[in-house]
């Protein structure tokens, strides 16, 4: 067995004296020891040195390897120390070994640790560290105090390679994916987050790096979504039955509001068309839902209808195929001729309530339904909405028989049966419009300009200048609202278009019949609000491209604040009509496509031979 040398200072007549028996490796063997020991030894305390008569010497700086060896060093070094026995006292402990990218730990006390790493600051910091640890003298280069060999500690020449997390788990890679060539939905750090398992703990996720600073396992929020993310503890606590109106996690709570409107302001159109029974329905309808002066669709589209035409079906179809995918039909109703249509986005249908609708006939007999009311109400978050549609009775000199028609109908419609007031103490059992917190009523009223034809058609013959507040000074419904007799509390948005009645069909030009009817504002949107300022008039205007009638469309656009509600109101639980959405898509596919051909046809070029 190979015998420790002594220090290469020492020369062999000390060496008798210090009583070592040992024989000394010649200097070629010296010269073959390997480069990557250490080259700062650990000597026994000073008394124990003096008795051992060794003198102190400087060690020599580790050779380079020599470039003809053949072999690597990890090859001569366990070469070298194969020749000793591996005795299981003298192992480390394999409980005590830590992750693949740590070393061994726990020598035993008096073994001298040794290090190699790939370069020489950190074998100097490995070497004094393991230094500062050694408490027991030693009394041999690789011996113990029992004179036991022992098999020095080895570090890894470089850490272990980094987890790559886009190759790693290649099944997760694929779930969730999204195109980063949008920069909307590109992810802030992409290259730091990685998606995992719900199963894996947060121990696994720290020793595989996949925790970020800014995210854990208790609460990782996908990166690769917009949505909300969902706590365990609220899914397990909610009911989803009553909510507050600041609870965490409420369907129609002020956290969903926010969400989806942050000003809390939706825009609503609101429309009202006497068609006069016409079977011709025009070819778009871009002009009417789709006006060019907003540059954004608005949230929800509601359409009245007075005289509709006999295929009301045709009518919803070409209602959808002019608004597309984004919007779904949440309702519609009818009433003999009078018709009632509501467009919502298709993100909003969960946060309505069930619709209810009702209807008031104000002819006497109630058989033939020409002339009366149609309300449709609904709760959108915690605002109750309703929506009327009304045709009163015809005539120039009938305003009496038109404000009765009014006080019936906001005593005889009854509406709501299920859905909860938001407010009961602001409500009247006599005025169904003082139960709700916004009302929309819109309809072919009938009030008439008190004022000869002659001097009307001199004010609108001055184009784009005319004033149009002399016409307005002889209209029939501001007096009756000035008065207090009809639409009490209900404001209409200033009038800047001409009068909606009477056209001829097909032209610009008003009554050309024998009868010479007046041209006259019949034609109206007005609304009321419980809260000042809920409802503010963004436009308001007819529209002059449909000719089909004797009555021009009018429209306003609104914003209107909403509020948040309670999860205690019975849901519609995202019901549409689905079939209307199917037919409505694929008119619109076809009609594109149509379109398309003929343009291809009309850019060939023709060859005369």
């Amino acid at each position: 067995m190979p015998q420790n040398p002594p220090p290469k200072g020492m020369s062999r007549t000390a060496r008798k004296e210090a009583g070592d028996s040992r024989t000394l490796p010649s200097e070629d063997q010296q010269e073959m020891e390997p480069s990557f020991l250490s080259d700062t030894l650990t000597f026994p305390p000073e008394g124990f040195q003096a008795n051992r008569k060794f003198t102190s010497f400087t060690p020599k700086p580790p050779r380079k390897p020599r470039l003809e060896r053949t072999s690597s060093l990890d090859e001569l070094f366990w070469r070298r120390r194969r020749l000793f026995r591996m005795s299981q006292e003298c192992l480390v402990d394999t409980a005590e070994m830590s992750s693949s990218n740590r070393s061994l730990q726990g020598n035993p006390p008096g073994v001298l640790r040794l290090a190699y790493c790939g370069n020489h600051n950190r074998d100097q910091e490995s070497l004094h560290s393991l230094h500062k640890a050694s408490e027991t003298p030693h009394t041999g280069f690789f011996y113990s105090c029992e004179n036991k060999p022992q098999l020095s500690k080895v570090m890894p020449t470089c850490p272990p390679p980094s987890l790559r997390l886009d190759g790693t788990f290649p099944s997760l890679r694929t779930a969730n994916r999204i195109d980063l060539n949008c920069a909307d939905y590109r992810p802030p750090s992409w290259s730091l987050c990685a998606k995992a398992g719900s199963s894996w703990s947060d121990t696994k996720l720290h020793s595989r790096e996949m925790v970020c600073d800014n995210c854990s396992a208790a609460s990782m929020k996908s990166t690769f979504s917009l949505l909300t993310p969902l706590r365990i503890r609220d899914v397990r606590s909610r009911s989803y039955l009553e909510g507050s109106l600041l609870a965490s996690g409420a369907l129609l709570g002020a956290e969903e509001l926010s969400r989806y409107f942050p000003d809390r302001n939706i825009g609503i159109f609101v429309a009202t068309w006497n068609m006069q029974g016409q079977k011709e329905l025009p070819e778009l309808l871009d002009d009417l839902l789709l006006p060019s002066d907003p540059d954004f669709a608005q949230d929800m589209y509601v359409i009245g209808i007075q005289e509709g035409c006999p295929d009301r079906r045709e009518w919803e179809i070409r209602l959808q195929e002019t608004l597309g995918p984004h919007y779904v039909m949440l309702y519609a109703a009818a009433h003999g001729v009078l018709y009632m249509s509501i467009f919502l986005r298709r993100d909003l249908i969960w946060f309505c309530s069930e619709v209810e609708y009702a209807t008031v006939t104000t002819r006497i007999v109630s058989q033939i339904k020409t002339k009366g009311t149609l309300g449709i109400c609904f709760t959108f978050f915690g605002t109750s909405f309703l929506f009327i549609t009304s045709h009163f009775t015809s005539g120039d000199g009938k305003v009496y028989e038109r404000v009765l028609d009014y006080n019936k109908t906001i005593q005889a419609l009854s509406l709501p049966r299920n859905i909860p007031d938001t407010n009961p103490y602001r409500s009247s059992p006599s005025d169904v419009t003082t139960r709700f917190d916004d009302v929309f009523w819109f309809g072919d009223f009938n009030f008439r300009l008190n004022e000869d034809r002659e001097v009307v058609e001199q004010i609108l013959s001055r184009g784009l200048e005319t004033d149009l507040s002399k016409l307005l000074q002889c209209d029939q419904l501001l007096k009756e609202m000035d008065n207090g007799t009809v639409f009490k509390g209900f404001q209409e948005a200033p009038i800047h278009f001409c009068p909606s009645y009477k056209f001829d069909v097909g032209r610009d030009t008003y009554d050309t019949t024998s009868k010479q009817r007046t041209p006259s504002y019949t034609d109206r949107v007005i609304f009321r609000c419980r809260n000042n300022g809920d409802i503010q008039a963004v436009k308001y205007s007819s529209c002059l491209g449909m000719k089909t009638s004797d009555h021009r469309p009018v429209y306003g656009l609104f914003r209107v604040k909403v509020r948040p509600g309670r999860d205690n109101i019975p849901l519609a639980a995202g019901q549409f009509d689905r079939e209307l959405y199917l037919i409505g898509i694929k008119r619109r596919i076809t009609r594109e496509l149509q379109k398309k051909q003929a343009d291809q046809k009309g850019s060939t070029v023709c060859s005369v031979s």
